[in-house]
């Protein structure tokens, strides 16, 4: 069952009076409803950070015409209760606010095809806008590996990681979402007109701001909070010391959501606010899409192998046999009892190691002495 007509419609006036995140009125729409909510704001009560715009108290004074609108740029209003609602989301109701920002939407407006509830399992990739190539490319092979293995890629359209994050989920063939400060039916920055279209018609656009808004600095804030809160997890690539990138890994910790963070050279400052994460352990070292799919994943799910070296022919010796092969010189051939007193054996255990080390073709007998034999220097 969706939510009652009433309510929705309710939902689009508060939506239309409130800044995105404004703790103070979504707590008590969490808390008494929104109809409760809207009567008490009708009957004189006031809430801090009203909207006093013309244009907004219009949408607010007649919100059947603010859906019809937003019906005709292709956006539906999502709300709790609708099937597609992402509960997900109904953490932020018990989170504490972050810069003056928390709390549940009142409703999420949206463009595209892919349904919110589907985001279940979806990661975030975020990160510097003015990011490096390093950056760019690890992000875009993290986004395609999270795409391919069937996680949806969130992220917030801006430039450096979060494009390379939405392209790369792209190139892995699965799905992205984008998640903005402005309206769902606008598009900043307005270079990625061509990306976010695309996202719209194969994916979903969401905004908790109003259609036609612009995006500001408080609205960012809003924004972040719910790329967090959507997505089991966030993966930060590069990131200054005052990133808004951080402010996402923020609510990530605050919703016990995990943070991952993407070295990058300790001299780069783009990565400083990353390494801070790491090094204070407010995130998870990681450096591939892989090691991103094992920490998201079920316990013993896309198990990452340890990586190790090649096996040698040597690893498999006994601490006798290398310290006799240790004795045997690599060029010119040394009797049998030269080794043995390198090695610190008596000659008798040295010879049978010897023969031992020539029957797995680490040393070999040559005019009376013994070097070492090709698969010995491998």
């Amino acid at each position: 069952m969706s939510a009652p007509d009433d309510e929705r419609l309710t939902r689009v006036a508060l939506s239309a009076l409130g800044e995105p995140g404004d703790p103070r009125l979504l707590d008590a729409v969490t808390r008494l409803g929104p109809v409760a909510v809207h009567d008490l704001l009708l009957s004189g009560n006031t809430i801090e950070e009203l909207q006093t715009d013309p244009d907004a108290r219009r949408s607010a004074a007649d919100p059947e015409r603010t859906l019809a609108q937003a019906a005709e740029r292709g956006l539906r209003f999502v709300v709790p209760g609708d099937p597609e609602w992402p509960v997900q989301l109904d953490d932020l109701a018990t989170a504490e606010p972050l810069q003056s920002r928390g709390g549940v939407p009142i409703g999420l407006w949206v463009r595209g095809p892919r349904r919110l509830d589907e985001l279940a399992g979806s990661v975030a990739v975020v990160g510097s806008r003015s990011c490096t190539t390093y950056g760019a490319d690890v992000a875009a092979e993290i986004a395609a590996t999270l795409s391919a293995a069937g996680r949806c890629v969130v992220s917030g359209a801006a430039y450096g990681i979060d494009q390379a994050g939405h392209r790369g989920a792209l190139a892995g063939g699965g799905g992205t979402t984008a998640v903005l400060a402005c309206g769902a039916d606008r598009v900043y920055p307005a270079a990625h007109q061509q990306l976010v279209d695309h996202i719209g018609a194969h994916g979903a656009v969401v905004s908790e701001a109003l259609p036609g808004w612009s995006p500001t600095q408080v609205r960012f804030l809003a924004r972040n909070r719910l790329i967090a809160a959507l997505t089991v997890g966030t993966v930060v690539v590069e990131a200054a010391a005052r990133s808004g990138a951080l402010n996402t890994a923020n609510w990530a910790a605050r919703l016990n959501r995990p943070v991952l963070g993407v070295p990058g050279p300790v001299t780069s400052a783009a990565s400083e606010g990353v390494h801070h994460l790491i090094r204070s352990q407010a995130a998870v070292l990681v450096t591939s899409g892989a090691d991103v799919l094992e920490v998201v994943g079920a316990a013993g799910e896309h198990l990452v192998v340890e990586p190790r070296g090649p096996v040698r022919a040597r690893d498999r010796l006994t601490i006798r046999q290398r310290q006799v092969l240790d004795a045997v010189p690599a060029i010119r051939a040394a009797p049998d009892h030269s080794i043995a007193r390198t090695a610190g054996l008596a000659l008798a255990d040295a010879r049978e190691t010897l023969t031992r080390l020539a029957g797995l073709g680490l040393a070999e007998e040559v005019g009376g002495g013994w070097r070492l034999a090709a698969l010995a220097h491998e």
